[in-house]
């Protein structure tokens, strides 16, 4: 038998995930079975098995996978994190982001259960809310720097759950309105001295 490359590998993978992320989107964690997964992936069961060794599996992954997609938050300028940050809320009002947010808010509500999605899921917290913190200790004087990361992330989840809620939300008034509270509070750059 020959050798299935990595990109094979990563494909199928993809492709299950992505299967079961619509499953869950649809039908939420406890309506959907491995089974339902099978079925919407349209591989054989055997393989998908081979990837995942149950659902709880493939719902730490979906997190896991949201974390290292994150990770855009810890680098960067001060302009390009805060530019990062304003597109990640632009997003939320993206037609093609509607399966993704009913899933966060689902992954939400496992984690009140289940401790391992908890615990991926706070890790999906801390993580952005720990490089905000350490980026607005230097450009957000007199406040908080980690209760104001809290805050823009409360910000984030605030603008998805609404959205799930009612389409009707104005994100670019949403996305607007943050940019003008983060501008009134982070200082601008001191000048650079003359050469």
């Amino acid at each position: 038998m020959p050798k299935v490359s990595d990109e094979y590998l990563a494909a199928r993978r993809r492709q299950i995930l992505d299967a079961a992320g619509a499953c869950f989107a649809r039908d939420g964690f406890h309506r959907t079975s491995m089974q339902d997964i099978v079925r919407e992936s349209g591989i054989s069961a055997g393989l998908v098995y081979r990837y995942f060794a149950g659902k709880d599996d493939v719902i730490a992954a979906i997190v896991t996978e949201w974390h290292d997609q994150r990770q855009v938050f810890a680098a960067g300028s001060v302009d390009e994190r805060v530019g990062a940050y304003l597109d990640y809320l632009r997003s939320v009002g993206a037609p093609e982001s509607a399966d993704r947010l009913r899933l966060s808010v689902q992954i939400w509500a496992e984690a009140v259960r289940n401790p391992r999605v908890r615990e991926l899921s706070r890790r999906n917290v801390d993580d952005p809310r720990t490089a905000v913190a350490a980026l607005l200790a230097g450009v957000a004087p007199g406040f908080d720097p980690d209760a104001l990361a809290r805050i823009l992330i409360a910000l984030y989840q605030g603008l998805l759950v609404q959205t799930v809620w009612d389409e009707q939300v104005d994100n670019e008034a949403y996305v607007t309105t943050v940019a003008a509270l983060l501008g009134a509070v982070i200082a601008p750059a001191p000048p650079s001295a003359p050469r």
